[in-house]
């Protein structure tokens, strides 16, 4: 039952023995420099699918299918890497992800030579698995340290999107032009990238798969339980919840602002700069979420990040100025972390081991597959509602999370004595 236990405050310090040594450190930096070259490949192609395709397809209205194509690859191949990565391990799983990260970008490449939309969304497609298994190396990094460190793990692998912000559209404004058609360097270069992933992971000593061990030293033959009965715990609810609703309102937010600022009468490059102060604020408190979790509690964290969500909004319905916008993006991005570093530590303490691939899964295709309809629908409702329409409607989702954290704070006691009395 340790491993189901919640982990509300966890102090690690106050055990030497739970120290770090040099190669879960070594491991979790790899790890981290994974996410960041992942991560790059990932901006890269929200900054140049949409400019790419224009280019030869006069549909501006469908040039981010590819895009959304990716959003739905994650959601049906989310389950198999769960699975395969439960069966081989980690490192083979994460380096089949990268191959098909290389194949997909490949694929986007043929499309774009040929001015083939249909095969981009295809390349798309396949880049999904690639982005699953992306999203999974938070899991990965909670399995490489001690459970007193898995908030800090997390946080700390997640950190590595603040270089994917600086990697990815550095390269996507070098090679933009390097070659024609626009942007056929910009996938080449994806594929590298991916090759880069591939290399890195070789180098990344991953737990071996073994049977779980019971405290009295036997090998513990209790069978994975069924996916429902995972799913119906109040934590688990409650955390994909979280989860779901921080990064479907994030999404939301994002698709929708370079489309109001633009709207609003300002250049394109103030929308840039927005969507690079969102960035840095979704990963630049990776730094210190684990420790601020360890000191003060999950769902603690997690009530922060709701409050600064909505204090982001705030500042978006209080006017239409440069400020507002600039605020409301990067305020939101600390909100999102905040909320889904925490739902993500939540979420490794309601499985077993022999559990980990259904339960990660299941996760992941609640939550992006929520990031998917928030970013198809952020164009349609921004042009039928408008900007504050679409911030009115992010509070009461914000208001949904906050049920879901006090229900969660709520069960906790209750948990905590069936644990303990296990």
């Amino acid at each position: 039952m340790d491993a189901l236990n919640p982990q509300s405050r966890l102090k690690p310090d106050d055990d030497p023995a739970q120290s770090l040594d040099r190669r879960a450190h070594r491991n979790l930096l790899l790890l981290a420099a994974c996410q960041a070259v992942g991560q790059s490949c990932n901006t890269m192609m929200f900054a140049a699918t949409g400019l790419s395709v224009i280019t030869f397809y006069h549909r501006p209205d469908l040039a981010n299918l590819p895009v959304t194509m990716q959003h739905i690859g994650v959601m049906i191949w989310v389950f198999p890497a769960a699975l395969l990565m439960q069966r081989v391990g980690r490192s083979i799983g994460f380096r089949v992800g990268s191959l098909f990260g290389m194949a997909g970008a490949t694929v986007m490449c043929l499309g774009l030579y040929t001015g083939n939309f249909l095969v981009m969304c295809a390349g798309g497609l396949v880049l999904g698995y690639a982005v699953a298994c992306l999203q999974m190396y938070r899991f990965a990094a909670a399995e490489l340290v001690p459970v007193h460190y898995r908030a800090k793990a997390i946080s700390w692998v997640t950190a590595g999107g603040v270089a994917a912000a600086v990697i990815g559209p550095s390269v996507v404004r070098v090679t933009h032009d390097l070659t024609m058609p626009l942007y056929l360097a910009t996938y080449a270069a994806i594929i590298c990238l991916h090759a880069i992933v591939f290399t890195i992971m070789s180098f990344i000593t991953f737990p071996p798969i073994v049977p779980t061990i019971s405290s009295a030293g036997q090998v513990d033959s209790a069978p994975p339980r069924p996916l429902w009965e995972i799913a119906s715990q109040p934590r688990f609810i409650a955390s994909a919840i979280a989860g779901m609703l921080a990064f479907g309102t994030m999404s939301f937010l994002m698709s929708a602002s370079p489309l109001a600022i633009v709207g609003c009468g300002y250049p394109h490059a103030e929308a840039h700069w927005v969507i690079f102060l969102h960035v840095l604020g979704m990963f630049v408190p990776s730094f210190f979420t684990g420790n601020l979790i360890n000191r003060y509690g999950t769902t603690t964290v997690m009530a922060w990040g709701i409050a600064l969500m909505l204090a982001g909004v705030a500042a978006a319905l209080s006017g239409t100025a440069e400020w507002n916008f600039r605020i409301a993006l990067a305020v939101n991005g600390v909100g999102w972390n905040f909320l889904f570093v925490g739902a993500t530590t939540l979420v490794t303490t309601c499985y077993r081991p022999n559990e980990r691939g259904k339960a990660q899964a299941l996760n992941d295709l609640l939550v992006f597959s929520t990031t998917a309809i928030s970013s198809f629908m952020a164009g349609f409702l921004q042009d039928r509602w408008g900007w504050q329409p679409l911030n009115w409607l992010s509070v009461l989702l914000m208001l949904a999370a906050a049920v879901a954290v006090f229900w969660l704070r709520r069960q906790r006691p209750s948990l905590e004595t069936a644990n303990s009395s296990s």
